[in-house]
């Protein structure tokens, strides 16, 4: 799934109680499995200038960054923190958690051939899915549906939460990212 879908996913399941905190955390939480390769491209990009065929098709797949996509993405790596949370009873750790967890779990299926390492340090096996969230080739044009319709569920539900109208306006520029990037993923690939 791409990133708005796991923002609003992780929003929907994680960040009902407690007020802002807990949505904030679970929104981080989702987003960080996602945070390196932001990070990672954003400077390939735009400091050093790399081409995007390169950033996409070469570093993306080095050992180097899938190094850092084994530790951001590790099952074992979310499981500890989780339990470290659970520990000290942090509910806006445990939504935290819980959020890159549920992030994990959604990517596993639907990486075809740029799956990440999820049960590093245990293992570097990459599962290599027949199904993919954007590549048509591998089915996109079906789970792209499904897709749409867990995160237009998961908007009403954040948008019945009244979580105030920053908290809305944040979820619905979210919800357009999704749609928007649904559209290109399918026009393009």
């Amino acid at each position: 799934m791409n990133t708005p879908a796991h923002l609003l996913l992780g929003a929907a399941a994680f960040g009902r109680i407690r007020g802002r905190s807990v949505a904030g955390a679970a929104l981080l939480g989702a987003f960080a499995p996602d945070a390196s390769l932001y990070l990672m491209a954003g400077v390939s990009l735009f400091l050093l200038r790399v081409p995007p065929e390169v950033v996409f098709n070469e570093l993306y797949f080095s050992p180097a960054w899938q190094t850092v996509f084994a530790i951001d993405n590790s099952l074992f790596v979310w499981a500890a923190f989780l339990a470290i949370v659970v520990w000290f009873r942090s509910i806006p750790g445990m939504a935290f958690a819980c959020s890159g967890l549920l992030h994990i779990a959604l990517d596993f299926p639907l990486h075809a051939g740029d799956g990440r390492p999820h049960f590093w340090p245990v293992s570097r096996w990459v599962f290599d899915s027949p199904i993919s969230y954007w590549d048509s080739t591998h089915y996109a044009a079906f789970v792209a549906p499904v897709s749409v319709l867990l995160c237009l569920l998961a908007f009403v539900t954040l948008w019945r939460r009244g979580s105030g109208w920053a908290m809305r306006l944040g979820y619905s520029a979210l919800m357009l990212a999704e749609l928007w990037v649904l559209r290109q993923w399918l026009l393009f690939f």
